[in-house]
């Protein structure tokens, strides 16, 4: 019978899987079975919560446009119809970091949004 020359694979492995259960209490963080297990778990959640996260992010500059869009005497959907009217290629994350730090530059584009509007207003009605 051949000789396995494969290095000790079965503990390395079981290394690394107690490597990432640093922190966990008792039985977690020892044994490798229940080690296994939570590791796993955690990084179902790790996945999860990159994709929802994303999403978190999207709907904070949203609600941050929108407020700013109001004190601009429009609304959330009014402003984004009349910027890509306007064919200003900003997206929401720029908008919103706008809306909270530099107020009048927000302002300044929301002025450009509404005057689109007003033009496209104009060109329906003649």
């Amino acid at each position: 019978m051949p000789r396995a020359k494969r290095g000790n694979k079965r503990l390395e492995r079981r290394k690394k899987i107690l490597k990432l259960a640093k922190g966990y209490r008792g039985t977690k963080s020892k044994l490798y079975r229940s080690a296994k297990e939570s590791v796993e778990r955690g990084l179902n959640f790790a996945y999860t919560g990159r994709k929802l996260k994303k999403r978190d992010f999207r709907s904070l500059w949203i609600v941050r446009i929108g407020a700013a869009a109001r004190l601009n005497g429009l609304n959330y959907s009014q402003l984004m119809h009349g910027l890509k009217l306007a064919n200003v290629e900003l997206d929401r994350k720029v908008l919103a970091d706008l809306a909270v730090h530099q107020p009048d530059s927000f302002a300044t584009v929301a002025a450009q949004a509404k005057s689109a509007l007003e033009n496209e207003q104009r060109n329906k009605a003649a």
